[in-house]
């Protein structure tokens, strides 16, 4: 079994943290296409009001660090996609079948498991009525938690990089992040944290169980 690294190894990784959706979940995209199609909508129309019709980024960028909640981001959102998408737990219907990583929950598990202290890095996308971090069921795992929408900054902001390291008391060169947006990693990186840019769930998985030197169990 991997031994934990301990505070002698200061060049060794002793924290991981980790993005949510496209590292802790699978790719939604396939999953929001045919959600569309079920809603009568275009296949793209998800992906096309959130991030190109400018109220929608307006929407989701308020709602990323708190400015409004998930139930008034529904709203706004609903009615940008189309006058009969009914608003009641937009986000939740959207994201529901979204499948969670259980491979990279698994070594983050082992990780655990070996003495790493663990934390959940993610831009939130509201946390009521839907909260998609008790849906995939991994809040529990992790010691720290720093939510955008909790905290009131959002990634690439450095602030929120130096807020995750300060509260598992970790310097960044014994940290790895793992995150699905490379515009992400450069502020990781300015902090001396390991950065893996997540991919296919299997090559992250692969990495990782390198870098920090831990074997999960993937039979199951």
């Amino acid at each position: 079994m991997p031994q934990p690294t301990t505070a002698a190894d200061h060049n060794a990784p002793r924290g991981l943290i980790l993005d949510f959706a496209g590292v802790l979940t699978g790719d939604p995209r396939s999953v929001h296409r045919a959600w569309c199609e079920s809603e009568g909508l275009q296949p793209e129309a998800w992906r096309s009001a959130l991030g190109r019709h400018p109220e929608g980024r307006r929407l989701y960028a308020a709602l990323e660090v708190g400015q409004i909640s998930q139930a008034t981001w529904n709203e706004g959102t609903a009615s940008l996609l189309g006058a009969h998408v009914e608003p009641s737990n937009l986000m939740g219907r959207a994201w529901a079948g979204v499948p969670a990583a259980q491979h990279v929950a698994a070594v983050a598990r082992a990780a655990k498991e070996a003495g790493y202290k663990l934390a959940l890095l993610s831009n939130s996308f509201g946390l009521d009525p839907f909260n998609p971090y008790v849906h995939a069921g991994i809040w529990d795992l992790f010691d720290v938690h720093v939510i955008s929408e909790v905290v009131g900054m959002a990634k690439p902001d450095p602030a929120i990089y130096q807020l995750t390291l300060e509260r598992l008391g970790l310097p960044g060169s014994a940290c790895v992040f793992v995150d699905d947006h490379p515009v992400n990693l450069p502020p990781a990186e300015a902090l001396g944290i390991t950065t893996v840019l997540a991919t296919r769930e299997a090559d992250t998985v692969a990495k990782l169980q390198d870098l920090l030197g831990v074997r999960a169990d993937l039979a199951a």
